[in-house]
């Protein structure tokens, strides 16, 4: 399997519909990157559950999933499951995080997602972020909505039971769901790295990728 790696890696954008999105689909990805990079800034963007215990849970899960980062948390407030109807609030709050960052990645849901609040989203991500790098992650979810991914970052075992953690640790609000345990997390993660020859992995979709083979 080829593998790329990135020579520049100093800033990031991650977004997300709700608190624990981005934890959820990248939360792995993040905390590898975070540990080989001291002091990389991460701009991270949540559309909804701010003023909320969802904030809060977010405010305290988002630096563990990030150690050593730079990070800028913003969580709105805008209404769950309502995001189609709210669509210029959402636009305006993504174009705002483009004018203050110059990412060298972006880790957003994929266009696919079932959840229209996801979906929506992802669509408008690349209408603010239109010539970078844009990863988009999965969250596992009764829809059964998990495609065929052909990005994947390879995780060690105890950055995959890091992140199991954290995600119980931190979102207590959330455990009541059926899906919402180790298994499924860690299920998903074994599967995704039996596909990319690794133990586990967190999986990407890229809607636009352009190399440089020629050096």
């Amino acid at each position: 399997m080829i593998r790329l790696g990135a020579a520049r890696l100093d800033r990031i954008v991650a977004v997300g519909a709700h608190c624990d999105d981005i934890a959820i689909g990248a939360g792995g990805t993040l905390l590898t990157m975070c540990l080989a990079r001291p002091g990389l800034r991460v701009d991270a963007l949540v559309l909804s559950g701010g003023g909320s215990k969802r904030e809060l849970e977010e405010q305290a899960a988002l630096p563990a999933f990030c150690p050593g980062a730079d990070l800028r948390l913003t969580v709105l407030k805008l209404p769950d499951g309502r995001f189609p109807a709210r669509w210029e609030e959402a636009k305006a709050a993504v174009e705002e995080l483009r004018e203050r960052t110059e990412p060298d990645l972006v880790l957003a849901p994929r266009t696919d997602d079932a959840h229209q609040d996801h979906r929506g989203l992802a669509k408008l991500i690349p209408t603010a972020f239109r010539d970078h790098l844009v990863l988009g992650y999965e969250i596992v979810k009764w829809d059964g909505d998990l495609g065929r991914p052909a990005v994947y970052q390879p995780l060690s075992p105890d950055t995959a039971d890091r992140k199991v953690r954290l995600l119980r640790e931190h979102y207590p609000s959330q455990r009541h769901r059926p899906w919402y345990d180790r298994e499924a997390f860690l299920g998903l993660a074994r599967i995704r790295g039996i596909e990319c020859h690794a133990r586990y992995a967190e999986a990407f979709d890229a809607t636009k990728l352009t190399l440089n083979l020629g050096g």
